[in-house]
């Protein structure tokens, strides 16, 4: 007895096994891989670029075309000018342009302070109150949560809002807000900047400041020594114009990007002085109010500039479940999404627009109707198939084979 017993055992084990092993495993990946950003990444997500980091093409072209064309021309003239000058303005060109070209890829291939994405709600210690037309609720599985739209938040005893985010499911920490862009809340977020592809934060703010910085002085550099390689030429004034024509096109080109790049740099510093964003000063206008964040210039200075820069919050190079995270983002869409008191939702029923019509969750739009037909909704005699049909007990009775009166049931 034991023996069958042992028997029966060792196939009921080797039965399971089959099929635990014949389950699909789940596939691990990178977390730059499935991050659901706009992002580009390079080099197994050690680089991270905007969505519109295509611009970096124009922006390098830009700054490189001028400033490669002044050094060749400056080491031509070391042949036939004085070597004593111009061997350190090619240097001092030479050194300019590159350190613009470092600066602009530390702004535009670095995290600039991406905050991680939660993959369910907040817990709220509010109590649950579906009656108050002023809260937005959340509608979750497993309890009922009121989340406020806005928080106070005590930054240098005075209290500011911070907002919910409903892409990211978080209250963004303040001065951090969502990019639409690249879909992203970002850690003391200044703007989203066209000419690096990239968002300006808390990682990468330092290094913008000294590209725009650099990239004035450049032009500022190349305009005085363009003007200067005119005057020392022999002849009158404009016999020199005309036989240096390249001068001529960078003072022009010059005198108009220094308009550009220096006044953005003048900009910056009066914010760096003030302790504020672009998107502060733009959206909130601290002239009008006391600004929280202010604590003097030489400490404001001191903050962006002699601070240590914090590490990246989101580890890109991870290992995630791509099942897990798909499933994770995916339900977001239900159970993370915000609805006022004034609307419901339905999963099944889909989402109201803003013209009142029903759209269905993005789950069932993708699926294929084709080949659904009349003859599906009959039942196998050729009846009529109807939902609110239901059977008598003698109509279970003849087809039930318990309940049959056949012989071999009894």
């Amino acid at each position: 007895m034991s023996k069958n017993m042992a028997q029966v055992h060792s196939s009921f084990s080797d039965e399971a096994f089959t099929m635990a092993s014949s389950l699909p495993k789940s596939q691990t990946t990178r977390l730059y891989k499935v991050w659901k950003g706009n992002n580009k990444f390079l080099c197994g997500g050690r680089v991270v670029f905007g969505p519109d980091a295509g611009s970096l093409f124009l922006t390098s072209f830009l700054i490189g075309c001028p400033a490669i064309m002044f050094c060749v021309k400056m080491l031509f003239m070391i042949r036939k000018d004085d070597p004593l000058f111009s061997y350190p303005v090619l240097s001092v060109g030479v050194i300019l342009t590159v350190l613009d070209f470092v600066f602009l890829f530390l702004t535009s291939g670095r995290d600039p302070g991406i905050i991680p994405r939660n993959s369910h709600l907040p817990d709220s210690d509010e109590p649950f109150d579906m009656t108050t037309p002023s809260m937005e609720w959340v509608n979750n599985k497993s309890l009922n949560v009121k989340l406020p739209r806005t928080k106070d938040v005590l930054v240098n005893g005075h209290t500011i809002k911070v907002k919910f985010c409903d892409t990211c499911l978080l209250y963004r920490p303040p001065r951090a807000s969502h990019c639409s862009i690249c879909n992203n809340c970002v850690q003391r977020f200044d703007h989203h900047c066209p000419w690096v592809g990239q968002c300006i934060g808390l990682r990468n703010y330092p290094f913008f400041i000294c590209f725009i910085s650099s990239s004035t002085v450049l032009c500022i550099y190349v305009f005085v020594f363009s003007w200067i390689n005119i005057l020392r030429q022999k002849g009158s004034f404009w016999s020199a114009m005309s036989h240096d024509v390249l001068s001529v096109c960078l003072i022009v080109y010059c005198f108009i990007a220094v308009w550009f790049v220096g006044g953005l740099t003048v900009f910056h510093l009066y914010l760096i002085s003030t302790n504020q964003t672009t998107y502060e000063n733009f959206r909130y206008r601290y002239d009008k109010k006391e600004n929280p964040f202010n604590t003097g210039v030489l400490k404001n200075v001191k903050e962006l500039f002699f601070a240590k820069i914090p590490p990246s919050m989101v580890n890109f190079r991870e290992w995630v479940t791509e099942e897990d995270y798909s499933v994770r983002s995916d339900t977001s869409e239900f159970n993370g999404g915000f609805m006022s008191s004034k609307g419901k939702f339905d999963i099944e029923m889909g989402k109201l627009s803003k013209d009142g019509e029903i759209r269905l969750p993005s789950i069932l739009q993708n699926l294929d109707y084709s080949g659904i037909d009349d003859n599906l909704k009959k039942g196998g005699n050729g009846a009529p198939f109807d939902p609110f049909f239901l059977p008598t007990t003698d109509q279970v009775s003849k087809n039930s084979p318990r309940c049959s009166t056949d012989k071999r049931y009894q």
